[in-house]
């Protein structure tokens, strides 16, 4: 068995706190991603069809080989479990050691979140200014709208908005994500200082985007995204939309390998909302966990975004504030390193709660 796509493992059991503590000092459980959140079990999963043949047990059963069926399935195990455990390195600098957030700061007229408040230079700057006051250890800067519908806008107008505010902001000591998925604006931003390169189409919508991160030290996001932002919600179909999305990103992992970008750089986003409807969406949230087997960094954005109102009572974007924080939460109890958020003193709160009951 060589293809990720015949087998998956996903952490079960998860837990945090004493609990987790005495587990993995017992040898019950491990860390995921060497994080706060432990897993004392695991589902083998292989596809049966549209369906999932599904194995399950402790760890200890998994580690010693009794859910083991073939040699090469107990090989794959063994470094699926590596891959799963091993303490992630720190990204652009940012040490992975807590939940990380990256506020939002959208320099554009047609965001779907906050309407265009932050369109202006000198508005988007003292918005970053007021995110990293509030906990943001990344700033996320995004010159062109893809929320569902969006239209495209042309690279020169994308760079001006964007390239004044990330000197700023740089200027001023924060650690930049530039939000975009045309190679000429990455090589602007990261001219300009920006650490991250967010691509919501994995460094695979432009030809350029490979060559010119890989001959860079910056860090990236690889998103999800089925189809383009005009069109994406259409008519969006998976076999199973967890395990469609892990092949995905084993696929754009080993790109960015050959292209000299290793996995230590790479963050991943199963893009929530971007191609998916709520069933899909539901199902890649309660499976998050099994992302962990592909050895990089996990980041989630589920800020205000349109499920929360579907799931909920209608509310539009500036009133799905408890429903970001409660995807949020789901994300952290399934390991996920990253918040990307638009209400950040909202969401550091939150985490702070989270991690005094959870004894983190």
């Amino acid at each position: 068995m060589t293809a990720d796509s015949q087998f998956y493992l996903k952490p079960a059991g998860l837990m945090t706190g004493t609990a987790a503590a005495n587990a993995c000092a017992e040898g019950a459980a491990a860390r995921l991603g060497g994080g706060p959140v432990a897993f004392n079990a695991a589902e083998v999963i292989r596809r049966n069809g549209v369906a999932r043949d599904v194995v399950a047990g402790g760890l200890s059963a998994l580690r010693s080989g009794r859910l083991r069926d073939d040699a090469d399935l107990s090989a794959a195990i063994e470094e699926r479990l590596h891959a799963i455990t091993a303490a992630r390195p720190p990204l652009a600098g940012l040490t992975l050691d807590r939940p990380r957030l990256m506020g939002v700061v959208n320099v554009t007229p047609d965001s779907f979140s906050d309407g265009g408040r932050y369109a202006s230079c000198d508005a988007a700057v003292a918005h970053g200014r007021a995110l990293m006051a509030a906990g943001a250890d990344i700033l996320d800067i995004g010159g062109e709208s893809t929320r569902p519908g969006a239209a495209q806008v042309s690279p020169d107008e994308e760079l001006a908005r964007v390239v004044p505010v990330i000197e700023a902001l740089v200027g001023e000591g924060a650690l930049v994500s530039i939000d975009t998925r045309r190679a000429a604006v990455m090589r602007a931003a990261l001219a300009a200082g920006a650490h991250i390169v967010n691509d919501v189409t994995a460094l695979a919508g432009d030809p350029e985007s490979l060559p010119i991160v890989a001959q860079s030290a910056a860090a990236v996001v690889l998103m999800h995204m089925q189809g383009e932002p005009r069109t994406m919600q259409q008519d969006p179909t998976y076999r199973d939309a967890p395990l469609d999305i892990y092949d995905f990103f084993a696929e754009r992992i080993a790109a960015c390998a050959a292209a000299g970008i290793a996995p230590a750089r790479l963050a991943l986003d199963p893009g929530i909302g971007f191609g998916k409807r709520d069933p899909h969406n539901l199902a890649i949230l309660a499976d998050l966990a099994l992302y962990h087997g592909l050895g990089c960094v996990l980041l989630l954005g589920v800020s205000r975004k349109s499920f929360i109102g579907r799931l909920s009572r209608g509310e539009d974007a500036a009133h799905r504030l408890g429903g970001s924080l409660a995807a949020a939460l789901a994300g952290l109890d399934r390991g996920v390193q990253i918040l990307r958020v638009h209400d950040v003193a909202e969401t550091a709160q939150a985490i702070a709660i989270w991690q005094a009951i959870a004894g983190v």
